[in-house]
């Protein structure tokens, strides 16, 4: 019995001397919530790291798709301007061959602090910025809707495979592409560009083409939000659309969800007016459409300007900048021939207070998540 009572005794002075701690006892480690000193924050992202090292005129830059539609190239402007991307058109391909247009373009990236995202147009049939010329292919890539006549989506797939290899040998990461559009029109503008399937077919094979994308490293762009319909050309001119949201709701929006769903990395935006969003603005200059796009549809990538040059978006800027007024309205990376112009009247907005440099820094990330995505960071 004394026994037992000396054990008790010597129990209790090392507990209380905090020698001896029985689990969960006061005084404890287990159960206890970590200290903020001791929990482990996740590790930045090669995009968040690459944000905290610019300038405002750099992370400004990234808001930049510089397209050049001339043979000529100038690393100079890249090395002055410093875009996030760089839109080839036709006249770039027409004078080269595969091997000097691969050097010409790793000459391009040379230039820049950030490599770039470097795109094309190459939808096949009437939009074909590389196949057309046979240095490159046999002959242009098919139409979608061509392709999918011929065999539904495998046909089509086979073609984006094709696609993915020739631009990626070539220096090309991004393929400005899919079409997402619906038109039931056969004389409509946009047509011939569609699968000319309904709503629901043209979704399934829009989210096989953005999958196909994604697991080959090249960048899409759905378009052309959020949805062309029937609508004229807005490269010579206004375009208003008046059908109703439901009719969106119902057909065209279905194309653009199944490939935000599948993982689409970019959205391209319209210049047309379409009433029932927007009575005013142009989609593209649009914060109702962006937020259509942002808050229903979900989507969290870039969303990119159609051509700033084309006539359909010029005079609905109330006198601002038509890049800032874009990022205004919410566009994370700017379509332009202009960007040497553009890019000061950026800067200096975000000096007057007409933009702020935390919307400009979430752009540039949002550009800099999708070239790690590419494995370009």
């Amino acid at each position: 019995m004394k026994k037992i009572v000396i054990i008790c005794i010597v129990l209790v002075c090392l507990i209380g001397a905090g020698l001896f701690l029985l689990p969960g006892a006061p005084g404890s480690d287990e159960g206890k919530e970590p200290s903020a000193e001791q929990e482990t924050l996740p590790e930045k992202t090669a995009a968040e790291k690459q944000l905290e090292s610019m300038s405002l005129a750099e992370k400004a830059g990234q808001l930049f798709l510089a397209c050049n539609s001339g043979s000529v190239i100038s690393t100079e402007d890249i090395e002055a301007c410093q875009p996030g991307g760089y839109l080839l058109f036709a006249g770039f391909f027409e004078t080269r061959d595969p091997e000097t247009a691969a050097s010409d373009i790793a000459s391009l990236q040379k230039s820049a602090k950030v490599p770039m995202l470097v795109a094309a147009d190459e939808e096949g049939g009437t939009v074909v910025r590389i196949s057309k010329y046979t240095a490159f292919r046999e002959s242009p890539f098919p139409s979608s809707q061509e392709l999918y006549q011929k065999g539904g989506i495998d046909e089509v797939l086979k073609a984006e495979e094709e696609k993915a290899e020739l631009l990626l040998s070539l220096g090309v990461n991004v393929n400005l592409a899919p079409v997402c559009d619906l038109a039931a029109d056969k004389s409509s503008f946009i047509y011939q560009r569609t699968l000319g399937q309904d709503a629901q077919a043209t979704a399934d094979c829009i989210s096989r083409m953005v999958t196909l994308s994604n697991e080959k490293k090249i960048g899409s762009a759905l378009k052309h939000f959020p949805g062309y319909g029937q609508n004229s050309d807005t490269h010579t001119g206004i375009a208003r659309d008046t059908r109703s949201y439901g009719d969106f709701e119902k057909s065209d929006f279905l194309p653009f969800k199944a490939g935000i769903e599948a993982g689409a990395p970019c959205v391209l935006v319209s210049h047309n007016i379409v009433e029932c969003m927007d009575k005013e603005n142009p989609a593209s200059l649009s914060k109702k459409v962006h937020q259509i796009l942002r808050d229903t549809l979900g989507f969290e990538g870039v969303i990119v300007t159609d051509d700033l040059s084309m006539e359909g978006v010029q005079g609905y800027t109330g006198g601002e900048n038509l890049a800032v007024a874009a990022i205004q309205a919410g566009n994370d990376l700017l379509c332009t021939f202009d960007y040497k112009e553009q890019l000061p009247a950026v800067i200096q907005a975000v000096k007057d207070g007409k933009l702020s440099e935390e919307q400009i820094s979430q752009s540039a990330l949002r550009v800099l998540e999708w070239k790690e995505r590419l494995g370009l960071l």
